[in-house]
Formats: structure tokens, sequence, C-alpha cells
């Protein structure tokens, strides 16, 4: 994810609320037991499901732009990890009309966000169930200063939606166990009124227009976080076709947009394939992007295959969000405290792309940035490790984790460097990883002793020497 340039000075304070674990009333069967309502990530208690391992989800999404209300139908497919007498669903706002477990109606009840789902008969572990639930409403963004002071989520636009969902708003569009830490595969299927485009992740499977409608049917094929999902639907100028590399590319332009000096086609193309050539191979079928006219929303965003912008961005933006498709997207997060190896990754990526282009050295860009904090400067003061849900997305987070890895790049020379990003990403490609990983690994293919530089670049709360 990065922020645009107005949104940078916007406040990131927020509040941390800290919801109860919901308690249900559920009469067990012998030898089965509840999920647990979430995952236990510090940042987001009850976001994710114990319990079950969410496989495959099988969204439709029916809109209406003018009334803002979504009809929907999920289908997930999971696996039980626990004998299960019943087990939760995330979901914000929205109304459930029907929930069917293995096609049978189930009991469901409310508290909050959480949706306890208890089925006629208790699921075994290791046994592989289908949920349908039937829902609807008007799906509302989430506000506050935690994604730069920015609406995110399920965001109205003038003639669609613009959803870009990170870090906890994908529950705000479809039920789910909404932590990156459970992802899936995806087929997203998307009804709006003729004329609309519906763009989504992966693939497009076919569309067509009938009786006043707009279908699109996507399918990803790989295992993606649910806050990287998206259902955008608006006017678009599509261009397909594939990258020198040979990749396929869709890339999707609001035509209200002012056109400029960023050919985003030329450069998504252009930087799929040479992150392809510093990272390992490009990790999904299509890259791609969403440009879209969403003024309200000061950030763009990663999402799977086709990153989310909320205007025309330069070249730096997105570049940095092709990078997130191997830090964050092939490789994502055990839990939310790791989000530097998202954004610090990110951030680099942009470094190493001034120095591709010759503009501007990595080791320049490192030196810059120390050099525009004075010591007392508060962006000091944010332990990168483990910034802090209120905090998770501030500059230091972005800014700090690159200069560790300048400094790591400096330690263990290019050589060692340029060999560990793309282990990096081949090791825990299409799954998720955490901060001490990505250490062992480092000392693995350096053959040195590393904690002292990500201790003091990553945990300390003072503006360490320049090494």
């Amino acid at each position: 994810m990065a922020l645009s340039r107005s949104a940078r000075h916007r406040t990131r304070l927020l509040a941390l609320a800290t919801a109860a674990a919901s308690g249900f009333a559920v009469a067990a069967a012998p030898g089965a037991a509840p999920g647990a309502p979430g995952v236990g990530d510090s940042y987001f208690p009850l976001l994710g499901n114990g319990g079950y391992d969410a496989l495959h989800y099988d969204l439709g999404v029916s809109y209406d732009p003018a009334s803002g209300r979504l009809d929907g139908r999920t289908t997930l497919t999971a696996r039980a990890t626990q004998d299960l007498s019943a087990f939760n669903l995330d979901l914000q706002k929205l109304t459930v009309t029907s929930i069917r477990v293995n096609g049978h109606r189930a009991e469901f009840t409310r508290s909050g966000d959480e949706i306890t789902v208890t089925p006629g008969k208790r699921l075994r572990e290791g046994e592989r169930f289908t949920v349908k639930v039937v829902y609807g409403g008007v799906p509302l963004p989430l506000s506050g200063p935690i994604v730069f002071g920015s609406d995110y989520g399920w965001m109205k636009t003038k003639d669609g939606v613009f959803v870009a969902c990170e870090p906890n708003a994908a529950s705000t569009w479809f039920p789910s166990s909404d932590h990156p830490s459970d992802k899936a595969t995806y087929d997203i299927r998307i009804d709006a009124p003729k004329g609309l485009t519906g763009v989504s992740n992966g693939r497009l499977v076919s569309s067509y227009e009938r009786d006043g409608r707009s279908y699109a049917h996507w399918r990803e094929r790989r295992p993606m976080a649910t806050y990287l999902a998206t259902a955008t639907i608006g006017k678009f100028d599509v261009r397909r076709g594939t990258t020198p590399g040979g990749i396929p590319i869709y890339v999707a332009i609001d035509p209200a947009l002012p056109t400029g000096p960023v050919d985003v086609y030329a450069i998504t193309a252009e930087a799929t394939d040479y992150w392809s050539q510093v990272f390992g191979p490009y990790p999904f079928e299509e890259t791609g992007a969403i440009v879209d006219d969403m003024p309200q929303a000061g950030f763009s965003l990663e999402v799977q295959t086709k990153p989310a912008y909320s205007a025309v961005r330069n070249e730096t933006t997105i570049v940095h969000e092709l990078s997130h498709q191997w830090f964050g997207d092939s490789v994502s997060v055990e839990r939310w405290k790791h989000i530097w190896l998202n954004e610090g990754f990110a951030t680099y990526a942009q470094w190493l792309w001034a120095e591709h282009k010759g503009t501007r050295s990595a080791h320049d860009a490192f030196v810059a940035a120390y050099n525009a904090r004075p010591a007392d400067s508060d962006f000091w003061k944010i332990k990168v490790a483990d910034p802090q849900r209120d905090t998770m997305f501030a500059s230091a987070v972005y800014q700090r984790g690159a200069m560790t890895l300048q400094v790591l790049r400096e330690r263990i020379g290019d050589k060692a460097f340029f060999k560990l990003l793309p282990t990096w990403t081949k090791l825990h490609r299409y799954g998720n990883a955490t901060t001490e990983q990505f250490v062992a690994l480092a000392e693995k293919v350096s053959g040195q002793r590393l904690g002292d530089l990500f201790h003091t670049w990553l945990e300390t709360t003072t503006k360490p020497p320049l090494p």
C-alpha cells in the first residue's frame, strides 16, 4: 500500500478499540468444540477464525450503484482443523438471510462483526465442508486514521465502487476468515448495470451483457489474502496484452481521469518484467492495474494481480505496488505486526528502481531519508518490528524498513543480498512469513550473524548511528 503525497500529512493517531471476545452458548457435540472467534492477532484480535482453514471462496456480488445496495452469495469451501460444533465468519454490518453447511440449513447468531454458525451435525477434523451464505445491504467503508486518515474498503464512486480493503475491510463486503494468515483461491462473479465493468483478481473467465445487466467472472487460482480481493465496478477503458516478458496484462482506467505523462500500462509491463528478474519469477497469472476516480481514498493498494489506484499515480507508486506482488501478496505476513515485510520491502523497491533507472543509488536514497529526520523526530520512536495498530502504516514502517534493507545490503554485499531476495520469495511463495524467519534466512544466505543489525534498525526507538 502506498499513500498519496497529500495523505502523508494526515494524522495517523487512532485509539485502539480492543473488542472483547464474543461468547456464544453452543451445545457442543461429544468430542467437538466451537472454533475460536479470531486467530489471535494482537492488532485485530477477532479477525480470522479458528477451527478451520479456508480453501476457496466463490463470491457472487450483485451491485446497484444508485442505491448502494449489494446482494451477495458467498460459498466458502474449508477444511476443519478440529472437531467442530460451531465456527465463526467475519462480516461487518450486512444482513445475513440464510446459511447452509454442506447443503443443509444451519443455525447462526450474530455478535458485532462475528457470525457464529452451528451446523446440524458436527464437522470432523480434516473434513472438507462448504458454507453458503446469502446476505445483503449497503456496505459502508471503514474510516479513521489507521489508513492515512482515509476511508478504505467498499467505497462508493460516481459510477460504481472502488474496493481496496487493507487491513481489515474485506468483511465489509463478504463473509470470510478475514486475516492474511488464512489464504484461499477465489472465483468472483460481479453483476452490475449494463455499461459498467467489474474488475477483480486473477484472469477474466467470461463477461457478457444481458437484460440490462453486465456480468463478469474472474478467477484467482493462487492463494490470496482476503484484504487483497476486489470487486471494483465502474466505467473503464480496458487495455489487454502481454508484457515484453510474456506475462498477460490487464489495465482498466476510468475515462474521467485526465491523461498525463504517466503511461500506466507501459510502466506496469516494464516493472513487472524487471521485478521478475530481481525478486524471482512473477508469482501470478496476470499483472495489471485498476485506476479509478476516487479522490476520497488517499492511497493505492497492492490488489493481487491488479494494484488499485484511486487516481493516476506516479511511476514510483506503480513500481511500489507491483513489488508488493512478491512482498505482501505472494509472501504475506503471518501477523500484522510484521507489516514492514510488506511496506519496507516495497519502499526499498522504489530505491532499487531509481538505481536501475540511473537517477539515484539506493545508498543515496538511504542517506537522504536518514538525514531528513532529526534525532528528536517521532519517526524514530516507532518500533518498526511491532509498530502497533495505530501506527502500522506510519512512514517509519516504510522508510525505516527500507533503511534496514540497505544497511543489510551494505553489510552482506550485493552478491548475498540479491541472492537473498529471490530465495525469500521462493521459500515462502503463496504462504506467510515473519520477521524472525527473514532474519534467519539472511544469516543463512550470508553466513553472518545479523541480530545486532536487525535489532538496531527494527526494534530500537532512537535514531541509530550511520553504519
